[in-house]
């Protein structure tokens, strides 16, 4: 027991330790620096909530995008008419999350590459409807003017005060989330993942959580969508296509699939990685890509992995019984 305490110890040590990094990083930086971070930390919502879907209940899905894209055009839709961003969230994150249950209904028929291939034309979908749709969507040449939200006295114009805003949603997502795979749910799909046939004869609604899987993630990018409206203060189709849903599952797969933080670390990889790696001018992009590949080829569980296979290695299963038989003894 106390050995399963210490490791908790060190788990919210490290919480805390990288909340207060967050807090200090953008202290003194310029604009461009404090966009790329506010820009991670959306991408991070984003990929939370394919992690959710892919990692915990293992559907597949190449439409994150597409659902940042619906959140991102209710907000920037509703906040250019004049209602405040916090009124038009709520509206954009109950339209990804009924679009998800709508477009979980393939999943329950269809498994694999086959379930990743109706999400992907649900993808293409919507951004034929945004760039065609000239009338809601502008077209090609997009929406532009958004306003930042406000709240009394404290205004999120400057980038400063605006990637605080963004991370405080950032953490009340996580704290959402953290909720979710920790209750009967997250067990339930985990169980969904392992094996559907054998979670259905332990009493799973399989059907069920496979569309909550899908209705909740979608709700995720939706949220992640409506942050890029107002910090990018303009959209157009062109910023949410497929390579956008790829690169938004590239964070989770280098990040860790189905593990908590993975997101966050995957995110890192793909947002701040290439910025780190500007330095080398016009190869930046390929040794970005060589070093992608090469992680995938010899740690396919993702950078989180190493950390499970290092606890593994220095804390096995034997010295935690040990620990809880030592401290069931204690009086």
């Amino acid at each position: 027991m106390r050995g399963l305490s210490l490791h908790r110890s060190w788990r919210l040590l490290l919480i805390v330790a990288l909340l207060a990094a967050a807090i200090l990083l953008p202290l003194g930086q310029k604009n461009y620096f404090i966009y790329v971070l506010t820009s991670w930390l959306i991408f991070t919502i984003a990929a939370m909530g394919l992690n959710l879907t892919l990692g915990y209940a293992g559907q597949i899905s190449l439409a994150q995008a597409s659902f940042m894209a619906l959140g991102a055009y209710t907000t920037a839709l509703m906040t250019l008419a004049g209602w405040h961003w916090l009124v038009s969230l709520p509206v954009g994150l109950t339209l990804c999350f009924v679009v998800g249950l709508v477009l979980g209904y393939p999943a329950l028929r269809v498994k694999g590459h086959f379930l990743a291939f109706v999400t992907l034309a649900f993808n293409t979908l919507v951004f034929l409807v945004l760039r065609n749709e000239e009338w809601l969507t502008g077209g090609t040449y997009g929406l532009s003017g958004m306003p930042r939200p406000e709240f009394g006295s404290f205004s999120t114009d400057k980038q400063l005060p605006f990637y605080y805003f963004t991370l405080g949603v950032t953490v009340l997502a996580a704290l959402g989330l953290w909720a979710i795979v920790r209750s009967p749910w997250g067990r339930a799909f985990k169980a969904l993942r392992e094996n559907p046939i054998r979670a259905e004869s332990l009493g799973v609604d399989t059907r069920r959580f496979t569309l909550l899987a899908f209705a909740i993630g979608s709700a995720y990018g939706g949220l992640a969508g409506a942050l890029v409206t107002p910090l990018v203060q303009f959209i157009e189709p062109g910023s949410f296509g497929l390579a956008h849903s790829l690169r938004i599952l590239l964070m989770v797969v280098v990040g860790g699939a189905g593990y908590f933080f993975g997101p966050f670390i995957g995110a890192a990889v793909v947002i701040l990685l290439p910025e780190v790696l500007r330095f080398t001018e016009g190869y930046y992009l390929i040794i970005y890509s060589a070093l992608v590949i090469v992680m995938l080829v010899f740690v396919p569980s993702g950078l989180i992995g190493i950390f499970g296979k290092l606890r593994a290695r220095f804390w096995p299963r034997r010295q935690v019984r040990a620990d809880m038989a030592e401290g069931a003894r204690l009086p």
